[in-house]
């Protein structure tokens, strides 16, 4: 499978996860079963829920939308991630939807971004919010940035989350999601990618220590062994719901989303569905992890009906995503290659 229909099921798999989980954001574990059942296809958000009620079917939430913004940044650089290029980006489309008036925006994001509406630098913005709003918008980074170097590639993931996230635990979650994508879009399998997940997010969130969070690196181990030893998906996802946690902290959602990738074994179609049944955090869990399984199995594993379902009622074509960011890819790794 060539690299291009890798980033492709990326741009993708945030789309699904995130559209599949929206209708049921933000609401118990118990309350989504009550409500629901089971999710197993694009519904309507609930007017009951006042994160989902601005949200019809199959439409996707701030966090594939921010995640365009930073793409659409991305491009308009040429490949250069440019902070003040990316909060503007961002900013114009809470603007655009009125988010600051609406019970979308995390707290942190709304925060930094009423910040840089005053006229506040990014520079000078403390950040130090640990909720999830990094991680969530990341994959189009793990989309452009090879992984040849390990500091280099935590170094840009902080420069593109700086707009809003500066905390080591929200960088080391952004980087964990968006590593995991780049290891998946050069081919490499699933268990090898999490060998290297607690080091790779152990030095990210070492890198610059600004807070007493629990170490990222100790609860994806956590994570992933609940997916491998749960005796059955009712069991698993209960498992992690209660232990790892389904919140809107990076601390919850980022290994979370890594033990769904586990537990619907990379699977793209299932792993979205998975995670709009989870509880929580689930638009957000469901575009990392579905992003992470896109990845893995290229455009060809996204449901085609899902996929035009996406297509339609979004309106976007995420064909030139893929073909813009696999020139930009391919750009930074001869970049290394030459140094």
């Amino acid at each position: 499978m060539n690299k291009e229909k890798r980033i492709l099921g990326a741009f993708y798999g945030q789309a699904l996860g995130d559209a599949m989980g929206m209708p049921s954001e933000l609401w118990p574990r118990s309350r989504v079963k009550s409500y629901f059942g089971w999710i197993d296809s694009f519904l309507p958000g609930p007017k009951e829920n006042n994160a989902a009620c601005y949200f019809n079917t199959a439409e996707f939430t701030d966090d594939t939308s921010m995640a365009l913004a930073l793409a659409d940044a991305i491009i308009e650089c040429h490949g250069k991630i440019e902070p003040e290029i990316i909060g503007r980006n961002i900013m114009r489309w809470a603007e655009k939807f009125d988010a600051f008036n609406k019970n979308v925006l995390g707290p942190t994001s709304k925060i930094a971004l009423n910040a840089i509406k005053q006229g506040t630098p990014i520079a000078e913005l403390e950040n130090n919010g640990v909720t999830n709003g990094a991680a969530m918008r990341v994959s189009p980074l793990g989309c452009l940035l090879p992984t040849r170097s390990l500091d280099d590639f935590i170094d840009q993931i902080t420069i593109a989350s700086s707009p809003t996230h500066k905390s080591d635990v929200a960088i080391a979650g952004a980087v964990a999601v968006a590593w995991a994508i780049s290891k998946a879009i050069d081919g490499i399998n699933w268990a090898q990618i999490c060998d290297q997940l607690p080091a790779v997010a152990k030095a990210a969130q070492e890198k610059r220590v600004t807070t007493f969070s629990a170490s990222m690196a100790a609860r994806i181990e956590l994570a992933l062994y609940t997916a491998r030893n749960a005796t059955g998906i009712e069991q698993g996802m209960e498992q992690i719901y209660q232990l790892v946690g389904a919140g809107t902290s990076t601390i919850e959602s980022v290994p979370a989303a890594i033990a769904m990738v586990e537990l619907a074994g990379t699977d793209p179609n299932r792993c979205a569905i998975l995670c709009a049944n989870l509880g929580g955090d689930t638009d957000t869990i469901g575009a990392m992890a579905t992003a992470i399984c896109g990845a893995l199995h290229g455009i060809d594993g996204i449901d085609m009906k899902l996929k035009q379902q996406l297509d339609r009622v979004n309106q976007l074509d995420f064909t030139r995503y893929s073909q813009s960011f696999m020139t930009l890819r391919t750009l930074r790794e001869k970049a290394y290659d030459n140094v």
